[in-house]
């Protein structure tokens, strides 16, 4: 699917704000409702949109601590285990400390960005449930000093 002009502005007003109202983005962009509405209808059955989420304050749920765990996989480990990088990188993701994860290239092969309410806590998951995995090699934690909006 192509994106003319109008659907990149309606993607970026959403991006910035995915609860505005149609009515709330037609005045914004200048906009019938009814174009808005068909607009962002394509882009949804298109899949340019996948769905709508919600950015949470983490501080004020007291999850202070922000990382990056950088991960090496053992993969004779995985090979015996009959498991792919995917595959363990799914049961990494259901950690309920884990927000984000990806497979990268270079000297690491898994990447994470955790949250966690202390460097306990942080602790117990590097220690506890990510070193102790089957398929881990080693890993490598980043502190995040400053996260910018």
């Amino acid at each position: 699917m192509e994106l003319d002009e109008i659907d990149i502005k309606i993607l970026e007003v959403l991006k910035r704000n995915s609860k505005l109202s149609y009515r709330e983005l037609g005045k914004k962009l200048l906009m019938p409702v009814t174009t808005v509405h068909h607009r962002i209808r394509k882009l949804e059955k298109n899949g340019v949109i996948k769905n709508y989420s919600l950015v949470i304050d983490n501080k004020k749920l007291g999850r202070t601590i922000s990382s990056y765990i950088l991960l090496k996989v053992d993969y004779s480990s995985l090979k015996h285990m009959n498991l792919s990088q995917q595959q363990l990188a799914r049961k990494i993701k259901n950690n309920q400390n884990v927000e984000d994860i990806a497979l990268i290239t270079g000297l690491k092969d898994i990447i994470i960005k955790v949250r966690c309410s202390s460097i306990e806590e942080l602790n117990n998951l590097i220690n506890k449930d990510l070193r102790n995995l089957q398929g881990i090699k080693s890993t490598e934690t980043l502190i995040v000093l400053d996260e910018l909006d």
